[in-house]
């Protein structure tokens, strides 16, 4: 809404100043305050459980990866075993695979930010390493165990919601599990920036204002810290 506001006031302001119209009607419009809907993760003493049905469903490696990295489905459904280096267990991110009008496309990322390195845990290079190990000859990271092509992206949050079903957390998207790694990340302490890197996002002030949730709480933790040292300083 707010987009479409400033393009007709824009629009109309062209057309008062080729003299078109006498005045501009948009100028006395109030657009409607913009309501950030509230994030859903998976609670982190959930994370077990989630792991062991996606375990329970043979398809562990790709869901621990999204936990631990908060990659697009799109990201994900389009790595190949190429994309990974075992030596420094960082995946390169450089396509996305999408579906519009019924075609599959592979295409570069969201934006000119999303192509990233993303460092991942030593657990889940090992996950890696025994996925790539039931198909070496697959170039694909996660083959489809229909095709043995790309998985559909739409196939990847199918999966998902089978998971949640399977543990009663129905109500948590698929687009959740990557606000799940972003929280957990930034509540462990890790830096905003590293955050948003890892997240392909276009700055970390952009990190910052989705995740005002999760630095709150960091600004919380940081006062009670600050709390217990000032004290100190007037002792004598």
């Amino acid at each position: 809404m707010h987009g479409i506001h400033v393009m007709l006031k824009s629009a109309l302001k062209r057309a008062v100043q080729e003299r078109l119209i006498p005045f501009n009607p948009a100028e006395f419009c109030i657009p409607p305050k913009i309501t950030k809907p509230e994030l859903q993760v998976i609670p982190s003493e959930r994370y077990q459980s989630y792991l062991h049905a996606a375990e329970q469903r043979g398809v562990l490696p790709m869901f621990y990866l999204e936990l631990a990295t908060g990659l697009r489905k799109g990201e994900s459904a389009a790595l190949l075993w190429s994309d990974y280096d075992a030596q420094t267990q960082t995946i390169h991110v450089t396509k996305q695979y999408l579906f519009y009008n019924g075609q599959g496309t592979v295409s570069p990322p969201k934006s000119s930010t999303s192509v990233r390195y993303v460092s991942i845990p030593e657990e889940a290079a090992k996950l890696l390493e025994q996925e790539h190990e039931k198909h070496p000859k697959n170039p694909y990271m996660f083959p489809s165990p229909v095709t043995g092509e790309m998985y559909h992206p739409d196939a990847i949050v199918k999966i998902h919601r089978k998971i949640c079903k399977d543990i009663g957390l129905e109500h948590v998207r698929f687009h959740d599990l990557r606000h799940s790694f972003a929280t957990t990340a930034l509540q462990s302490g890790v830096d905003v920036k590293t955050v948003s890197t890892m997240l392909g996002h276009s700055s970390a002030g952009f990190t910052l204002n989705v995740y005002t949730h999760s630095t709150s709480r960091m600004q919380q933790e940081a006062a009670r810290t600050v709390g217990k040292v000032m004290p100190k300083m007037l002792e004598r």
